[in-house]
């Protein structure tokens, strides 16, 4: 089954490497395109901006010589004063071309704009007939009085140069944006696969790994990134796999052994009775069988309950219950053995829960602490801070600090030949904490005032206690 998930999961990284690739592309493609529409119109407007400025500081000189003049343009040389792509021409308040920078806008007026006294007028991307030419314009107007009459510097500034920069500008960039989008790609492509390859590492060692080699571990980059934070993840998930694994096949080696002790022992009745039948033979093998056969069916049942609550949860027939009621049938059904000196304190209590099963769980608990006990057990029922409290102790030897939380595994036994003898497999106090677990609650072992153990089982209350201790 490796195989197919090893080959699922390289097509998905290598699904992953071209979609990373693509899209990295086509965001850089796309930015660039933006940023180069952006770029040629700036452009534009730099140097449409400087080409305004330069007219109008060109007009405003050329207004300055005339004022100085005695008659506009007579000994102004327009030619000296023109830059490059200008053309200048000065008007009378008649409209007349006094002078001009050039021959041919000497004859008749670059524009129709007609600016008042000290006022710029301008018209962008005009074409100019008077010059003979199809290159737009920058025109600017500037009105100067001169000796009482009003006059108009007028100068052309050709445009083509900035048309011929931004097109140079056009052309670089529709060869420069794909080139470099490709190139970027590639460098994407390269990027992503060895940024996967950490990854293609944890692939193969993971694909390699069967359900009997669990204990390995995936190789850690050095490096503190996802890929390493991922190589640790999955770690921790072989790591709980194992640990999942090695409880499972204890607990098959387990169930295995203890259904076996019972099976041989009907075996063995089978046998004596087969060999020697008789009605008195038969009837003191009669008990011996049903007893293991008794045995068995709570085995049963207790790995069916455990297997059922790992599958699914554990099913709840929920109702208001009356707690004080099963802790005072264990309580009687426990002093009723007459073995033990039993003592209890029991306060009514009433919590939300499954009584079936909560009276299995302070049943397993009773029966654990009077097989342990050496003479005396107390019970006590209480409620603390919103919680009803079941207290359970004995006077036996107690449970040692390292094994207080493993009593609660399965199949834990701190004392194996009594447990069996006593018909106990292990999984009682297991159980209790399936069902306090699966009521909201907890289940806690500590030591006794007595020196033995003492099992602490808290349920959530469903209702404040209206009674004394009995």
């Amino acid at each position: 089954m490796s195989r197919p998930l090893s080959t699922s999961t390289s097509r998905w990284m290598a699904s992953v490497r071209v979609r990373s690739t693509i899209a990295g592309t086509v965001v850089i493609l796309v930015g660039s395109i933006i940023g180069s529409v952006l770029l040629v119109l700036l452009l534009q407007r730099a140097l449409a901006s400087t080409a305004n400025e330069t007219a109008d500081g060109r007009a405003e000189d050329v207004a300055r010589l005339i004022t100085d003049s005695d008659e506009p343009g007579k000994s102004v040389d327009l030619e000296d004063n023109a830059g490059e792509d200008q053309v200048i021409q000065v008007l009378d308040g008649s409209r007349r071309v006094v002078a001009a920078s050039s021959q041919q806008a000497a004859g008749r007026p670059l524009t129709t704009l007609a600016p008042r006294k000290g006022q710029t007028l301008r018209a962008d991307k005009a074409r100019v007939p008077a010059l003979g030419s199809e290159t737009p314009f920058v025109l600017t107007a500037l009105g100067v009085n001169v000796d009482g009459q009003l006059c108009t510097v007028v100068v052309a500034t050709s445009v083509s140069s900035q048309s011929e920069s931004v097109a140079a500008l056009v052309r670089y960039l529709v060869v420069l944006v794909p080139m470099g989008s490709v190139l970027v790609g590639i460098g994407m492509w390269v990027l992503v696969g060895r940024s996967l390859r950490p990854v293609e590492r944890i692939r193969r060692h993971v694909a390699t790994i069967g359900s009997q080699g669990l204990g390995e571990r995936v190789p850690v980059p050095e490096s503190d990134d996802e890929i390493a934070r991922l190589a640790l993840t999955m770690n921790e998930m072989l790591k709980r796999l194992d640990s999942a694994h090695q409880l499972q096949r204890a607990f098959v080696s387990d169930a295995s052994h203890e259904l076996r002790s019972p099976l041989t022992s009907l075996s063995t009745s089978l046998d004596v009775v087969g060999v020697a039948p008789s009605e008195s033979r038969w009837t003191e093998t009669r008990a011996v069988m049903t007893a293991e056969v008794a045995r068995m069916a709570r085995l049963v049942d207790d790995l069916l309950l455990l297997a059922k609550a790992d599958d699914r949860g554990m099913v709840l027939h929920v109702e208001d219950v009356d707690l004080d009621d099963i802790v005072e049938d264990e309580v009687r059904r426990m002093r009723s053995h007459g073995r033990l000196r039993v003592t209890a304190t029991i306060a009514p209590v009433r919590v939300r829960g499954d009584r079936g099963r909560l009276s299995r769980a302070v049943r397993n608990v009773v029966e654990n602490a009077a097989a342990a006990a050496s003479g005396s057990v107390h019970v006590g029922l209480a409620s603390i801070d919103g919680s009803a409290r079941i207290v359970v102790e004995d006077d036996g030897p107690g449970v040692p600090v390292a094994h207080r939380e493993r009593v609660f595994e399965r199949f834990v036994r701190l004392d194996d030949s009594r447990s069996r003898d006593s018909g106990g497999s292990g999984l009682g106090l297991a159980i209790v904490r399936e069902i306090v677990a699966a009521h909201g609650g907890a289940v806690t072992m500590d030591e006794s005032p007595t020196g033995g153990a003492r099992v602490t089982v808290t349920v959530q209350l469903v209702q404040p206690p209206a009674g004394s201790s009995r």
